[in-house]
């Protein structure tokens, strides 16, 4: 084989390439990071081809030189090799002993070693990275077991011990349902199939109206026997629940195209959750035992807060104690994200939804989401499917994301007094109320685009480490809790100008008191009535829910921290004294002085039972002011598609609104006060 000759722009290179040269250098190319370039277009100085195909050439990072791998035999003799920052020859089969002495003169013996052993361990993890990762968390697991096991033997009996099993028996189910899902898919893919084509479809029909006839005859009987005979006043309720769907189908953009079983098993779902939570003893106990954890969990962003404002920080409650909360809560959520537990949960109780209501992987998953995350960050987990997603299923993640609140926000309210198990079951409860009420309002219209395999599961954290995890979660509630900080004080601050203006505006025609929350509570009375409110406490109600449409969820909770704070007091004032001596008690208009203690609750008091009413229709963002926000998040995700989101938020905040407002009515139908 002739010599080939290669120009370059600073002179020339000369390199002889023989047929055993070029199997040395691919062995060696193939065994080592050695870039392989193609340079059959080469030419020489006179524009003729040089022949050459398949050279192989070596970079070298430090100083980007380029050289042969091949001998050296030219003309001016022996091309000097450049030198290297770090050597790293490649060992073919035929060992080259010139390398090795390089390496040995440049690394020194130490440094080969060390050199070789982190090449093996490099190559071993590269190899076998899967099996390394599963067997450390086999012994991890196994090791978790162990002490689990030998923690009971211990001590058990106390509440520490059933947290312990609780929590240990919740993520061994979370990890069985996820390692046993592909066999449960792929037998039922088996076991459908065997069924004839032709009854296929009949079969299936009976099974679902099997259904539906079963859990209606289940829900009357759970009505009569937990409501009817127990509580009827409690059944008030059902009119909102009627109410709600005849004006959702009725304002509907296509009621004759209406799904029912989306509404169906929507509502369905919240029925029997309602029922645990509300009217069994267990169920009771179980969701206080873990609004009580979560408390207790929130308690620690004091440490904080301490460090930060001082022991005098909460003489600004709001500012320097509930905003830490926040910026506790969403550092833990990024932390629960990156190790996986928040795709674990998500994906669990979005497949449930979409197999009970029938419902896009989309909008299962983001209604899923919604439950721990923002209206804003739940769908960025299907950010590359928003652009070709129907007007319906659009409609079904704002609805979503303005029925439910964040969990980063969920210290915040509970800082204000809100019972942390009744914001906790809201804010399940509100996720399949959201699907069913979208379904409602704006059924299906259009072909879908995108098919069900397209989707995938969520993805994984970009942080590298715990560390970074919770940094970036931290970072991020910065501009959460800004957000938060300036809207309260701007609506608050437009607000009591607002009630200024009303009152001067009355003082004119001899109408003492008008303000936007007098209005509200007038306005919006036959809501809160039919929500199941005490008659007495729907003017309260009524003005919580427009403080919240109106303005923002935060100022609403604050509002009702004050009639929580007055209901705490009264129970405490009345058990000691008889509420109906006029020498104990007086109402002056709504206000109630206790003379006792000489204290004035302003405002008056609520029931506990339209307290609860209140905290659910108050949990989700449905309010003029986030129709903006998630107008911006969703319109970056996919800007083509922005004149569709716009001509649909409206009516999107509305039924977010409805949503919550159903939620509130199956809590005051199941609302029974246990000690």
């Amino acid at each position: 084989m002739l010599p080939v000759t290669v120009h370059s722009s600073n002179g020339m290179i000369y390199f002889s390439a023989f047929s055993r040269t070029l199997e040395l250098s691919s062995a060696m190319a193939s065994s080592s990071n050695v870039e392989l370039k193609n340079f059959s277009g080469l030419k020489d100085k006179d524009g003729a081809e040089t022949g050459l195909d398949n050279p192989v050439f070596r970079t070298d990072r430090s100083n980007e030189t380029l050289r042969s791998t091949g001998s050296n035999d030219n003309m001016n003799g022996p091309t000097q090799q450049p030198r290297h920052r770090h050597t790293s020859s490649v060992h073919g089969a035929s060992g080259n002993v010139a390398d090795l002495k390089l390496e040995e003169e440049t690394l020194g013996a130490c440094g080969l070693f060390v050199h070789s052993a982190q090449r093996t361990v490099t190559e071993a993890w590269r190899d076998h990275r899967n099996a390394i990762i599963r067997t450390v968390q086999c012994v991890l697991l196994l090791l978790y077991f162990a002490y689990f096991a030998y923690a009971l033997y211990y001590r058990f009996g106390d509440e520490g011990s059933l947290r312990l099993l609780a929590c240990t028996l919740f993520g061994v189910f979370i990890l069985c349902l996820k390692l046993a899902w592909g066999h449960i898919s792929r037998f039922a893919a088996q076991c459908f199939p065997s069924v004839p084509a032709r009854n296929s479809k009949r079969m299936r029909k009976i099974c679902r109206w099997a259904l539906y006839v079963g859990s209606t005859v289940a829900m009357v009987t759970l009505l009569i026997v937990l409501v009817a005979l127990r509580t009827p006043g409690n059944l008030l309720s059902l009119a909102g629940l009627a109410g709600f769907i005849a004006v959702s189908y009725v304002t509907s953009v296509s009621p004759a195209r209406v799904n029912w079983h989306p509404v169906f098993w929507g509502f369905s779902l919240q029925f029997y959750f309602a029922v645990i939570i509300l009217r069994t003893q267990w169920g009771f106990q179980a969701f206080s035992w873990l609004g009580s954890r979560v408390s207790e969990f929130i308690d620690y962003a004091a440490a904080g807060a301490v460090f930060v404002f001082g022991e005098s920080y909460n003489d600004h409650f709001f500012a320097f104690s509930v905003m830490p909360m926040i910026v506790f809560m969403s550092a833990v959520i990024s932390v629960l994200y990156y190790l996986g537990v928040m795709q674990a949960i998500v994906n669990v109780i979005g497949r449930f939804l979409a197999f009970c209501l029938g419902t896009t992987p989309a909008e299962s998953l983001v209604a899923s989401a919604n439950i721990f995350m923002g209206m804003t960050d739940a769908p960025l987990l299907v950010r590359p499917f928003v652009a070709r997603m129907t007007k319906s299923e659009l409609h079904a993640i704002m609805t979503g994301g303005f029925a439910t609140i964040a969990g980063s926000v969920l210290g915040a309210y509970i800082g204000f007094g809100v019972p942390a198990n009744h914001l906790l079951s809201a804010s399940v409860m509100s996720a399949p109320a959201a699907l069913a009420i979208s379904k409602l309002t704006y059924p299906e219209t259009e072909e879908r685009l995108i098919e069900i395999d397209e989707y995938a599961s969520m993805g994984k954290s970009e942080e590298r480490n715990l560390i970074e995890a919770a940094s970036a979660g931290a970072t991020w509630s910065i501009g959460l809790v800004g957000n938060v900080l300036v809207n309260v004080m701007a609506f608050l601050s437009i607000l009591k100008f607002v009630n200024a203006t009303l009152t001067w505006f009355g003082d004119r025609v001899g109408v003492e008191g008008l303000s936007f929350e007098l209005i509200c509570s007038y306005v919006l009375y036959p809501v809160a009535l039919f929500m199941g409110t005490e008659p007495r406490d729907c003017r309260r109600v009524a003005e919580l829910v427009g403080i919240k449409t109106f303005t923002n969820e935060f100022i609403a909770y604050v509002a009702l921290q004050k009639y929580l704070q007055n209901g705490e007091n009264w129970a405490n004032y009345t058990s000691l004294y008889n509420a109906s001596d006029p020498t104990h008690v007086e109402y002056t208009g709504d206000d109630v002085r206790l003379l006792q203690w000489n204290v004035t609750l302003e405002k008056g008091y609520m029931t506990r039972r339209s307290e609860v009413i209140a905290t659910y229709a108050l949990c989700g963002f449905s309010n003029f002011g986030s129709m903006g926000i998630l107008l911006g998040g969703l319109s970056a995700m996919a800007p083509d598609r922005k004149h569709d989101m716009a001509a649909i938020v409206l009516r999107a905040m509305i039924a977010g609104n409805i949503a919550c407002f159903f939620t509130a009515c199956i809590a005051g139908l199941f609302f029974e006060e246990y000690e």
